[in-house]
């Protein structure tokens, strides 16, 4: 980092005196031509009435004239520039860098944009543009200098600007639609949204773009950015032929639900009272019919589609029903992450939503993995446990320094991860989760008591039991402070990630026979160990597959690293073999 040169910021009363005063202060200063005649960035922030701050990111090439159009035009025609201009205490940022140019200062511009976005005390974010560049010539000096920035920005005001780490943590960051894409999201990115937009102006319908990958592939992310690319086009001059666009986005899991509507509702897409842009499978089927369809339907998580009726869904298949209400549907679709008999698929029902996209020419398999930061073996070694080999298989020491660890005292890993969470500059969040073999009700126990998790000398409570404190109530589970004293399951961690995992594996998961086993007499996960009736009316049970994937997606959860406690004598046994071998 030392090689780049540390970046200049000037902060000024967002006023026209204030200009002036800022203009005069440095233009015959050496830093009056970086920051007066050169490309900068610039920020514009205000707290508003709930203590909350709209804030207004921008680049330009002229500070003095920008500042003057945001003061004396923009008002007229917008009301949040005239709620900027009107409060006093609106202030702005200049930042200037020796090694600045156009498709820089783009991208600090978009690279802020993703941080304000995952920040929890900003309300607004102003401007909704995305200017994420290709191939520059100082795109390599883009995050240190970024880096330099914050550290600066945060001397300014820390509640505004937190530490980078709290806001990678962040699950709004996470999701975030300013993510600079892989080279595979950013293909498939174009591929969706050609084929969207060749579908819609052809006036053809029926359409199914599937996009296939495992957990930690990158799925959210690209489906965040479609939905709010498209969102752009539609109020763009330049695509008058999408300005009626309709699109709706559908998740069937509580926890990025809330996630993807604070989204939306801090770009100012949608507000509060919208209870259909964002929702659940079931609320958007009973308010929509398929004589007045929606253009574009994206689905997040369609693999936790509902395969049968259940509750206030009467229908058979809400992928189906979700295309007869849709011209478009681009459904994110993992088989390996399908947790209950409601959601159960059979292997013909996926090789036909798999054929009939790739009949239209609409199918995109993402293989990369994103999330888990290890090498391939290591990566292959979590993936046998759970896949058709059911294997412990010979472990390696991991190039890229993967943590994975395996414990024989289930309290020394809980000690371990709050160790890691609690440093917060350089571990992040960090919890503890554990596939679903402990009783647990939403209701209260009649003793006052929590549901526990009782592994080894451990016992903790978990699933959401433990109070929050109102001002965190809304943030996603993984961000709640509590949390750390309690033990999720798939059901908050879903669709989540964790800098570092540990995963108590309970006694429905066995070693037998030089196999992984799942017992289903010994899980109390009754959504994946019921009967589920087949399309010839056969009653089956489908467990070993639903629990496997159960314990694949709690294995996936850890960026950094992933430890593991077996409550099975014979699996923890076989693990440490396996890595006292290494």
């Amino acid at each position: 980092m030392s090689e780049v040169a540390a970046p200049v910021i000037k902060e000024a009363q967002y006023s026209p005196l204030g200009l002036k005063a800022f203009t005069d202060e440095i233009k015959n200063t050496s830093l009056g031509e970086l920051l007066l005649d050169y490309p900068t960035v610039y920020i514009i922030y205000k707290k508003n009435k709930k203590d909350m701050y709209d804030v207004y990111v921008g680049e330009t090439n002229n500070i003095r004239q920008r500042t003057t159009q945001h003061l004396l035009e923009d008002p007229k025609t917008r009301s949040d520039w005239d709620a900027f201009r009107a409060d006093k205490s609106t202030k702005m940022i200049v930042i200037g860098h020796d090694r600045f140019n156009k498709s820089l200062t783009l991208d600090i511009e978009n690279k802020m944009m993703l941080y304000m976005s995952g920040v929890s005390s900003v309300g607004n974010l102003n401007n909704r543009r995305e200017n994420d560049q290709n191939k520059y010539f100082t795109e390599n000096d883009r995050d240190d200098i970024f880096s330099k920035v914050w550290r600066k920005l945060r001397k300014l005001d820390n509640r505004l600007f937190p530490l980078e780490q709290i806001i990678r943590d962040s699950a709004l960051f996470k999701a975030s639609p300013f993510h600079k894409l892989t080279q595979e999201q950013f293909d498939a990115k174009n591929l969706v949204q050609d084929r969207i937009t060749k579908v819609l102006l052809a006036g053809e319908e029926d359409q199914l773009i599937l996009v296939q990958g495992e957990a930690g592939s990158g799925k959210t992310v690209l489906l965040s950015t479609i939905f709010y690319q498209m969102f752009q086009y539609s109020k763009s001059k330049d695509h008058s032929q999408f300005s009626d666009l309709k699109m709706n986005l559908i998740v069937n899991h509580d926890e990025q639900l809330k996630v993807y509507k604070d989204i939306l509702i801090k770009l100012g897409i949608t507000d509060s009272k919208d209870q259909d842009t964002v929702s659940k499978a079931t609320r958007f089927i009973n308010n929509h019919d398929s004589k007045n369809k929606v253009d574009i339907v994206l689905v997040d998580e369609a693999h936790l589609l509902w395969t049968q009726g259940k509750q206030a869904y009467r229908g058979k298949n809400q992928l189906d029903d979700i295309m007869a209400r849709s011209k478009v549907t681009v459904a994110i679709f993992d088989p390996k992450q399908v947790l209950k008999t409601e959601e159960y698929l059979e292997e013909t029902d996926i090789e036909n939503i798999r054929n009939r996209s790739k009949s239209q020419g609409n199918f995109i398999e993402l293989k990369n993995q994103l999330r888990v930061q290890a090498d391939n073996q290591t990566i292959d070694w979590i993936r046998a446990i759970t896949d058709s080999r059911r294997q412990i298989l010979p472990f390696h020491a991991d190039s890229k320094r993967y943590d994975l660890k395996v414990f024989d005292d289930a309290a020394e890993m809980y000690r371990q991860i709050k160790q890691k969470n609690a440093d917060q500059e350089n571990s992040g969040i960090s919890r503890l989760v554990a596939t679903f073999d402990w009783k647990y009700t939403q209701n209260k126990r009649k003793d006052g008591k929590y549901w526990m998790v009782n592994a080894g000398n451990l016992s903790l409570p978990w699933n959401l039991q433990l109070k929050a404190e109102r001002s965190i109530e809304k943030l996603a589970w993984p961000e709640q402070s509590q949390t750390i004293d309690e033990i999720g399951s798939t059901y908050t961690i879903q669709g989540f990630d964790l800098n570092y995992c540990g995963v108590i594996i309970g006694p429905s998961v066995t070693y037998r026979d030089g196999r992984v086993q799942f017992d289903p007499e010994k899980s109390k996960n009754k959504n994946a160990t019921r009967q589920r009736s087949l399309a010839n009316g056969e009653k089956v049970v489908v467990s070993d597959e639903l629990l496997a994937n159960e314990l694949n997606v709690l294995l996936t959860r850890g960026v950094n690293g992933l430890y593991i406690y077996a409550v099975d004598d014979a699996l923890r046994n076989k693990l440490f073999e396996i890595f006292s071998a290494k």
